[in-house]
């Protein structure tokens, strides 16, 4: 291998930092000097020699660098020429001559001023001798004449040039000067003070650049191809334009087509649908645009490319949050408010595995069902669609109409997720429990699919024709009975009972909730009217008889309405309003409701049963009057046949304990029975008032009164056993709203105490029963 020496120097020039230049030895170049430290940096130069030291910015965004913004190694060059530019600029002719390593910096004001050590190499013997050498130097010739032939950056007169040096580390220099390379492989380049290593690493660097460079003109290649391509076809279509504009057809249907075709690159959707729409489109080229099949295949593909395939809401998973909204939007409702925050925690922990739930809000009117499911929208940051299914009876407002029908859609399901834009809404299905059925077929039917987490994944509407997937869309339901949502249907929802608000309740929902929303409504000023504590517990009690608190709301409004006419009456004399107890009737008019005179007296033949309604729970007044005659059983109040049948078997109950009760054996054969539950014109069903009955019979057979303070409920055998009963809550409230403190109710509901409000369960006393002998020692005087 050729030796070389190697004649290390110092001296002290001035330094100017470049912005994205690599100076390298033998490099002439040109570039523009304007800060304040470079043009000193300069004119010191000028003065001394004409020699300066050229480095790099590692940052080019620096305006004013430090000693630690640029290389150590750079190059020693001579100033070769200036000339000053407008605006304080002046444009420097370098010539690189020799790479050096900063040692020392002497100075930084005015100008950067450094010591500098300069690597001399002087060969021993010819270049040419050694192999090596020569290998090397022919290898990058070689890979350079290549570079140059696939960019087209380099002239031919450069290549001349470099094919005349044969120096190792001159050439490396030239060629790394030519090629494209970033800064800091340039750099790189730079710093590698051995000859032949920098030589070896140049040729590294080149043949990358060249497989680079070979992929860059494939790539191009490609890019115009396909641009012949649309352009050939952008003239076919001008051309079929201009026919058909001669023809008289001046609409383009191929610019529809071309919109079609934009969206559905850019549509995120799965491949069968993408395919449905592209072999649509592909119908629709061949149709005449005035065809009447035209116009039904460009409403499909639009409805293709208008749903939601894959774009999302993305969830709100703060627990904390969504406690906090759900409390914010409603009092109580503990039940939903805590499956919803389960929800979210395990959506939390598993978010890809978690299926939505299918939740039904079963619930008396005015209990919040509806907006529960709004504010359940909002604590998770979705969007929120309702539908409402009473009175529904077509199939296809759930599915929707085939394409074969004329004027046919979607059902109302795909119609909701076209409009609200994601596939994972909260979706309302409310009153449910009053879909109906006929020969146009069962919505309830159609629904299984919809409500079936394993299914709905694919749900198939009959005018999309493709599936589509469901599965991220939380279904809620709401129903004021489960008793008339088909069996199947509600074994696919996970049932949620909202009871009967409370009268504390209720007050606190009126004072948080819709004394505010009412001010608002009529414009009114929080110091313009104000409600008592007192005043609102009378329109709770003496204005309402209702599960939630729609009616609760009529009357704040209609105080409102009344406040509002006084003020527009009479501005000027106008005072503040103070609603009180006192002046109540004022605004209401006479109390509607005394649910604290409720029949209290003792009465022989009158007994207080409890009912449970769709609309909440009720007190139920059985009347028997006895009368000689010959055994017949008289029930009136338009009962059901349930109700019937429980009342002739607490008959035959009271039959076979006569003797206990000190009857006469024959007393069915001497005696009429008629059995009476009041407002005869409201129907009546159900087995659970069966004690009641037999309490008012063996009152009034016996001649003993019933205690007036008490309510009972529970279905009874023929044997005298005390059956549970359902909706026991709602029973409960409404004896405790009627002013009633006692209840005797089957020994098997005692489990379900638990679910009275603490308030009201505090205030009872339940009488727990399994016989009817129980039930009659408690009740009868």
């Amino acid at each position: 291998m050729t030796k070389y020496t190697i004649e290390q120097t110092q001296q002290i020039l001035p330094l100017i930092p470049l912005r994205g230049l690599t100076v390298f030895p033998y490099m002439v170049m040109h570039f523009d000097v304007g800060r304040d430290k470079s043009v000193a940096a300069l004119e010191e130069a000028m003065v001394k020699d004409s020699h300066i030291f050229l480095t790099s910015q590692k940052d080019l965004k620096i305006e004013d660098p430090t000693p630690d913004d640029y290389f150590k190694v750079g190059t020693i060059c001579k100033v070769k020429q200036m000339l000053k530019l407008p605006g304080d600029v002046i444009r420097v002719l370098v010539e690189g001559i020799n790479r050096a390593q900063i040692r020392e910096i002497t100075s930084t004001e005015p100008y950067f001023e450094v010591e500098v050590e300069e690597f001399l190499y002087e060969y021993e013997g010819q270049l040419d001798e050694n192999k090596e050498i020569v290998a090397a130097v022919r290898m990058v010739h070689k890979n350079f004449e290549q570079y140059v032939k696939v960019s087209d950056r380099i002239s031919s007169e450069a290549l001349l040039s470099v094919s005349e040096i044969l120096e190792p580390g001159r050439l490396a220099d030239t060629i790394a000067s030519y090629i494209r390379l970033s800064q800091e492989r340039k750099q790189e380049i730079l710093e590698l003070f051995q000859p032949i290593e920098r030589l070896i690493r140049l040729d590294a660097m080149i043949k990358e650049e060249i497989e680079l460079l070979e992929i860059e003109e494939e790539l191009s290649e490609k890019v115009k191809s396909q641009i012949n391509q649309v352009q050939k076809e952008y003239y076919l279509k001008e051309q079929l334009r201009a026919i058909q504009e001669e023809l008289g057809q001046e609409d383009d249907p191929t610019s529809d087509l071309m919109e079609y075709e934009v969206r559905l690159q850019n549509k995120k959707m799965p491949q069968e649908a993408r395919d449905k729409a592209m072999k649509e489109m592909k119908r629709l080229r061949t149709l005449h645009p005035s065809s009447a099949e035209t116009g039904v295949i460009r409403n499909y593909i639009e409805w293709i490319l208008d749903l939601p395939w894959s774009k999302k809401s993305r969830d709100r998973k703060d627990l904390s949050y969504a406690r906090q909204v759900l409390d914010e939007d409603h009092y109580g409702l503990e039940d939903v408010k805590e499956r919803i925050i389960e929800f979210l925690a395990v959506r939390k922990m598993a978010s890809k595995t978690m299926k939505a739930p299918i939740i039904c809000l079963v619930g008396p009117p005015g209990v919040g069902k509806t907006s529960i499911a709004k504010s359940v929208a909002r604590s998770l940051n979705r969007k929120f669609v309702r539908m409402s299914l009473g009175g529904v009876r077509d199939e296809a407002e759930i599915r929707g109409h085939r394409r074969t029908y004329v004027g046919a859609l979607p059902g109302n399901i795909i119609t909701n997720m076209k409009k609200v834009g994601v596939t994972n809404p909260v979706f309302l299905f409310d009153e449910i429990d009053k879909l109906a059925s006929d020969f146009r077929g069962d919505p309830a039917s159609a629904l299984l699919e919809v409500l079936d987490p394993e299914q709905n994944n694919t749900f198939t509407d009959h005018f999309m024709e493709l599936p589509y997937d469901l599965s991220n869309v939380m279904f809620i339901t709401t129903a004021n009975t489960v008793s008339t949502i088909p069996g199947p249907l509600r074994d696919r929802m996970e049932i949620i009972e909202i009871s009967s608000y409370t009268e504390n309740e209720k007050y606190e929902i009126a004072k948080r909730y819709l004394v505010p929303k009412q001010l608002g409504q009529h414009g009114l000023k929080d110091s313009q009217l104000k409600f008592s504590p007192a005043a609102l517990k009378e329109v709770i009690s003496g204005y309402t008889r209702e599960a939630g608190v729609r009616n609760l709301e009529r009357q704040i409004a209609n105080i409102c309405r009344k406040v509002v006419t006084i003020l527009q009456e009479d501005p000027k004399g106008f005072t503040d309003m103070h609603v009180n107890k006192s002046n109540l009737t004022r605004f209401l008019g006479p109390q509607r409701f005394m649910y604290d005179k409720v029949e209290k007296e003792d009465q022989i033949g009158l007994a207080t049963g409890l009912a449970w309604t769709s609309v909440g729970g009720v007190t139920l007044f059985i009347e028997v009057s006895v009368m000689p005659g010959k055994g017949k059983i008289q029930l009136t109040g338009k009962l059901g046949d349930v109700m019937k049948e429980s009342a002739l078997t607490g008959m035959s109950y009271i039959r076979t304990i006569a003797d206990t009760i000190c009857l006469e054996p024959d007393f069915h054969e001497k005696y009429d029975v008629h059995i009476h539950i009041p407002e005869g014109a409201t129907p009546k069903d159900g087995p659970s008032a069966g004690i009641t009955m037999v309490t008012a019979v063996t009152s009034a057979l016996c001649k003993r009164p019933v205690r007036g303070d008490i309510a009972m409920t529970g279905e009874v055998t023929l044997r005298g056993r005390v059956l549970p009963i359902g909706g026991l809550k709602e029973k409960t409230l409404a004896a405790h709203r009627a002013g009633i403190r006692t209840l005797i109710i089957p020994f098997d509901n005692k489990k379900d105490v638990e679910k009275i409000p603490e308030k009201v369960r505090e205030q009872m006393k339940f009488i727990f029963a399994k016989t009817m002998d129980e039930v009659l020692k408690h009740a009868l005087v």
